[in-house]
C-alpha cells in the first residue's frame, strides 16, 4: 500500500466520494473541522496517480501564500508530480497569466505592481489639485471597483455615490497604463477582461487547465468569481473540470469584498452540479457543535448542513452573565488561573472579541496577574499609532516640556509644521535650557514660514486650552455630584478638538481598520479618574504601569491567545472564551437583513473554533463613549436558546423575555430579572462592603437617564457593589463605584 492508498483508506466515506467525483462541476460543502484540506490536496494527487490526469494541467487556487503552500507539499508528499501543477493564491495565478499575455492586456513586460501607497500616489499625480486624505479614499473605492471588475466606463454607483470618482478613476487608470504597471485588482481584473476579450487566449488557457480546482470558495469575490467562469468555460462547454470547496456558514469578509452568493449561486452559475457536504467534525465535541447549529440555523441564506461530532458529547458551552466589562476581564483570568494551577497550559485558551478595541481590559488584567499572552492579526493596545496619538496629547498637557510627545503631534493631523520647522524649535529649547516646549514655539514662530508659524501658535492655542479646562473651577471633583466629571470627557475632548478622530476615522473607512473604536476604548478606560490634573497624571501613570510590565516578545509559545473573532477563521483551540456578547458589540446595532446574516456566521466562526471547553460572556453594563451604558444579552444568544447552554450568573430579564419571544420554549427560574444560577461559582457575598451605607435600602437616588428612584435591593457580585433600583415601576441595576457622574443620592432638605 503506498502513501496514497493510506491517505484514501482513512477517508471517510464523504471525503471518498468527493475525491473520486468527476465530470460534471462539484461543490463540496465542507463544514468547520471536517478535513477539508485532506480532501482536497488527496484529490489533487488522485487525479494525477489514479486518473492519469497531467499535473500540469491541474489549477489549484486559494487565498493565502500559508495556505497555497500547505496545499502543495501535502499534495507533493502524496505523489512527486503534484509539484508540476498550478498551486497558487489568486492573485500569484494573476500575475503569472499577465506575464504570458503581457501584450493583450496593455502592460509592460517586465511590469511591478503597485501597493496601497503607490495607488495613492499615482492618485495625487493624475489628479494634481487632490488632497492626500481624497487621494487615499479615491485609491481604496479604485480597488473596490476592481473587486466588482468594473472599469471607469461602468455604472460605479455601487461603489460610491461620489460625482468625480468615474473622472479620478479614468485618469488613475491611464496614468497606470502609461506607466506599463498594474495595481493589485488588476491582477484579477486585466486577466478577466484579457479572457473575456481574446478568444485565442481563452482556448489557450482552455486547453492548458483540464481541472480547476479552488479552496475556501466563500472568500470569493465578484472579480475572482468572473475569472472562474472564464478560465473554466463553463458557458462555451469547453470541458473543463471544476471543484471548488468552501463553506457558506464561514463567509465573513464581505469587508474584503467577499460575496456569499458565489457559493450559494454555485449550482446555478454551473449547471449539472453535484453537491458533496462534508458534516462530520473532527475538531468540536457535540455540545459546541450543537451550540453553533443552534445559531447559525437562524440564517435564511444558506445551503444547509448539520456537524455531527466525531468526539462525542463532551461539555456544555458555559453563557456567562456578569455585571461589567471590569468583570469580565476579571472572570477570564482567573478561569484560565485556576485550569493553570491544575496543569492545562496557558496557550489552550483563546479569548476572542468583535473589536480590536476590547483587547485593553484582557491585557490590563494578564498583565497584572502575570498571564502570560500574546495578541494575534494587531498590536498590542498601547502600541497602536492611534493611541499613541492620544497619548502624545495627554502627555504634552502634563507635561510642556515633553520632547517626543512634541514631534509625534505638532504636525498630526497635518498643519504645515514640517521636519525643519520642527528642529528649529527644538534646538531653540534646547538653547533656552529645556522650557516649556509650547512657550518657545510661540516665541520661536514669528521666524518661521508663514504655514508653519500659523500651524504652530494653532497648536499650541489648542494644548494651552486642553491644560486650562483641566484647572477650571467646572473640573473641581470637589463641586457637587451632579456637577462632579470625570476624566473620559477630557481625552474625549483631545480626541474630537485635536482632530484625530476625524483623522484616523478616515483611514477606517480606506483600510478597513478599527483605530476610531480603539481611541474611544482609551476614552473608556479613562472613566474611574477625576478630570483634573491629578487625576491625568494617575492615568498617566496607570497606563506607565501597564506598559513596564510588558515583558516583550519571547519564544515560549505557552501564551494565552487575545485574538478577533474574524482573524480565528481557520485556527482551532481546546478551550475558548467568546467575550462581548451583547447588542451593540456583537452584533452592532447597525446590522441588519445580509449584514446581520454575516455577523451570526462570524458568532458561528467563533464558536467551532473550540475543541473542548466554550465560554460566552455577556455583560449587564459597559463603558462606551465615555460613560456606563445598560446592555442587552446579544439576539444571537436568545435565537440559540437555553437548552444550547449551561446558563451561570443573573440572567437578566430581557434574556428570559427574549427566549419566548425567539420562540424557545425554554423558561430559566428567576427572582425579579436576574438569575442566579451557578452564582457560587462567581460571587461570595460580604454585607460589610463599604458601599453599603451610602446607598441602602430605602435611599432615594436620581440619575441622569431616568429621574428619581428608590433603592430596594443590593447585593455583592464578584466583589463589587450592585444595587437595584425602582423607577416608576422600572427596575434598573447598577454599579454605584463607577457612576458617580451620572447616579447620586438625594438627601431630603
Amino acid at each position: 500500500m503506498d502513501k496514497l492508498d493510506e491517505y484514501l483508506s482513512l477517508l471517510n466515506p464523504e471525503q471518498l466520494a468527493a475525491v473520486e467525483h468527476e465530470g460534471n462541476p462539484l461543490l463540496i460543502l465542507a463544514g468547520a473541522g471536517s478535513g477539508k484540506t485532506r480532501v482536497i490536496t488527496t484529490k489533487i494527487a488522485y487525479l494525477i496517480s489514479r486518473k492519469g490526469i497531467d499535473p500540469r494541467s491541474i489549477l489549484a487556487v486559494t487565498f493565502t501564500k500559508k495556505a497555497a503552500k500547505e496545499m502543495q507539499q501535502r499534495a507533493v508528499s502524496l505523489d512527486e508530480r503534484a509539484s508540476l501543477s498550478q498551486i497558487r493564491t489568486f492573485h500569484s495565478f494573476g500575475s503569472w497569466f499577465l506575464r504570458r499575455y503581457y501584450e493583450e492586456a496593455g502592460i509592460d513586460k517586465n511590469f511591478t505592481v503597485y501597493d496601497d501607497d503607490d495607488m495613492v500616489t499615482l492618485v495625487q499625480k493624475a489628479v494634481p489639485d487632490i488632497k492626500k486624505a481624497d487621494a487615499s479614499q479615491m485609491a481604496h473605492y479604485i480597488s473596490l471597483a476592481k473587486d466588482y471588475c468594473l472599469t471607469p466606463d461602468d455604472d460605479l454607483s455601487e461603489i460610491t455615490s461620489e460625482p468625480e470618482f468615474a473622472s479620478i478613476y479614468r485618469a488613475y487608470q491611464s496614468r497606470l497604463r502609461t506607466t506599463g504597471n498594474v495595481d493589485f485588482g488588476d491582477l484579477i481584473m486585466l486577466p478577466v477582461l484579457v479572457l473575456k476579450e481574446n478568444q485565442n487566449v481563452r482556448r489557450q488557457m482552455h486547453y492548458r487547465f483540464q481541472v480547476i480546482m479552488i479552496d475556501e470558495y466563500q472568500d470569493s469575490n465578484v472579480a475572482q468569481f468572473m475569472m472562474l467562469k472564464a478560465l473554466s468555460g463553463v458557458e462555451e462547454g469547453s470541458g473543463t473540470y471544476v471543484c471548488v470547496v468552501g463553506d457558506d456558514d464561514q463567509s465573513i469578509y464581505k469587508f474584503r469584498g467577499a460575496e456569499v452568493k458565489n457559493i450559494l449561486s454555485f449550482e446555478k452559475e454551473f449547471p449539472g452540479t453535484t453537491l458533496i457536504r462534508l458534516e462530520r467534525n473532527y475538531r468540536s465535541v457535540s455540545e459546541i457543535l450543537n451550540a453553533a447549529d443552534c445559531v447559525v440555523s437562524n440564517n435564511q441564506d444558506r445551503l444547509g448542513k448539520t456537524l455531527i461530532a466525531e468526539r462525542g458529547n463532551g461539555k456544555k458551552p458555559d453563557l456567562v452573565f456578569l455585571p461589567t466589562q471590569d468583570d469580565e476581564a476579571r472572570f477570564c483570568a482567573e478561569l484560565i488561573e485556576k485550569s493553570h494551577a491544575k496543569g492545562v497550559p496557558y496557550q489552550d485558551w483563546a479569548i476572542l472579541y468583535r473589536m480590536n478595541a476590547q483587547s485593553l481590559l484582557f491585557e490590563s488584567e494578564f498583565l497584572h496577574r502575570n498571564i502570560p499572552y500574546t495578541i494575534v492579526g494587531s498590536l498590542k493596545f498601547y502600541e497602536r499609532e492611534e493611541i499613541k496619538d492620544m497619548l502624545a496629547y495627554i502627555s504634552l498637557v502634563a507635561n510642556p516640556r515633553d520632547e517626543i510627545a512634541f514631534r509625534r503631534v505638532v504636525n498630526k493631523p497635518a498643519r504645515g509644521v514640517g521636519n525643519s520647522s520642527q528642529e528649529k524649535i527644538i534646538n531653540e529649547c534646547i538653547e533656552s535650557g529645556g522650557e516649556n516646549i509650547l512657550t518657545i514655539a510661540e516665541s520661536f514662530s514669528e521666524k518661521l514660514p508663514k504655514k508653519a508659524r500659523a500651524g504652530v501658535n494653532d497648536f499650541c492655542a489648542l494644548i494651552k486650552r486642553f491644560r486650562d479646562s483641566l484647572s477650571s473651577p467646572e473640573s473641581s471633583m470637589e463641586s457637587s455630584p451632579e456637577e462632579a466629571r470625570d476624566l473620559s470627557e477630557f481625552v474625549e475632548m483631545i480626541m474630537n478638538e485635536s482632530g484625530l478622530f476625524e483623522y484616523h476615522q478616515a483611514e477606517d473607512e480606506i483600510a478597513g481598520t478599527q483605530r476610531a473604536a480603539n481611541m474611544q476604548e482609551l476614552v473608556n478606560s479613562a472613566v474611574v479618574y477625576s478630570f483634573s490634573m491629578e487625576g491625568l497624571l494617575e492615568f498617566l501613570d496607570h497606563i506607565e504601569l501597564d506598559r513596564t510590565l510588558e515583558t516583550g516578545d519571547d519564544d515560549d509559545p505557552d501564551k494565552v491567545t487575545l485574538i478577533t473573532l474574524h482573524n480565528t477563521k481557520g485556527l482551532e483551540f481546546e478551550r475558548v472564551v467568546i467575550t462581548g456578547v451583547e447588542n451593540g458589540i456583537f452584533p452592532r446595532l447597525d446590522k441588519a437583513g445580509a449584514d446581520l446574516e454575516e455577523e451570526r456566521r462570524l458568532f458561528y466562526v467563533g464558536i467551532t473554533r473550540a475543541k473542548n471547553e466554550l465560554y460566552i460572556t455577556s455583560c449587564a453594563q459597559r463603558r462606551m463613549y465615555g460613560r456606563n451604558e445598560f446592555m442587552m444579552p446579544s439576539r444571537f444568544l436568545m435565537e440559540a436558546g437555553a437548552e444550547a447552554f449551561r446558563v451561570l450568573g443573573k440572567a437578566p430579564r430581557s434574556y428570559q423575555n427574549g427566549l419566548g419571544g425567539f420562540g424557545s420554549s425554554s423558561k430559566i427560574n428567576s427572582e425579579d430579572s436576574m438569575q442566579d444560577t451557578g452564582d457560587a461559582e462567581l460571587a461570595g457575598l460580604n454585607a460589610n462592603h463599604p458601599l453599603a451605607k451610602k446607598w441602602a435600602v430605602g435611599e432615594k437616588v436620581f440619575h441622569d437617564d431616568y429621574g428619581y428612584g428608590q433603592i430596594i435591593a443590593s447585593k455583592i457580585k464578584e466583589g463589587e457593589f450592585v444595587i437595584t433600583v425602582m423607577f416608576n415601576g422600572r427596575k434598573m441595576h447598577f454599579m454605584p463605584e463607577y457612576q458617580s457622574g451620572s447616579l447620586f443620592v438625594v438627601k431630603d432638605e
